[in-house]
């Protein structure tokens, strides 16, 4: 397993072993003694998978502390455009963001620890996109950022996304009140 840090030092590409032949492949998504020797030593609680169409753009989402989760994402089937925000107040990247193509073929994950906004547009006719949380969902803390944002000058692959009614109404990062974002202590 390879790992290595993206734009954002935080925000980690994993990239596992595959091994295959003729009949296929195999590859471990996860396995935590493999991955806390590499240093990641994640209490994973809950695991949720979506399916959705080509054009179909989902986030970016977060949850408050102290419900703010970690995710380790990863796509099935089909292909992503997945984003990763620096929300963390008083880190020093702040309202940057790191992307990353990931897909069933090149069967890349990213780790995008608490206090990061996330979200992915589907570049193929329909992805199937699977998460791991350290924490469970909770409707009480969630939060939307748009998607479109001028501060985040996100480079979206597709113009014109499809949304739910939740991220067409999300509020520009500026808008987010203080407290119900995670503060900076110096790492993931």
């Amino acid at each position: 397993m390879k790992i290595t840090a993206t734009e954002i030092a935080d925000v980690l590409l994993i990239e596992p072993d595959v091994f295959g032949d003729a009949r296929g492949y195999f590859f471990e998504s996860y396995a935590s003694k493999r991955y806390a020797e590499h240093g990641l030593s994640i209490p994973f609680v809950q695991d949720n998978v979506s399916l959705s169409q080509r054009g179909i753009l989902r986030g970016l989402h977060m949850q408050s502390p102290p419900s703010a989760q970690g995710k380790l994402v990863s796509v099935l089937a089909g292909e992503v455009y997945d984003v990763a925000v620096d929300v963390r107040l008083g880190s020093p990247t702040f309202g940057k963001f790191t992307a990353k193509y990931l897909s069933a073929e090149n069967k890349h994950q990213l780790y995008i620890p608490p206090g990061f906004a996330h979200g992915f547009c589907v570049t193929s006719e329909e992805a199937l996109f699977t998460y791991k949380c350290t924490e469970y969902y909770d409707s009480k803390a969630e939060i939307s950022i748009a998607y479109d944002d001028p501060a985040l000058a996100i480079p979206w692959p597709i113009e014109k996304p499809v949304l739910s009614k939740k991220d067409s109404e999300a509020a520009r990062l500026a808008d987010i009140p203080a407290e119900r974002l995670v503060r900076f202590t110096g790492g993931g």
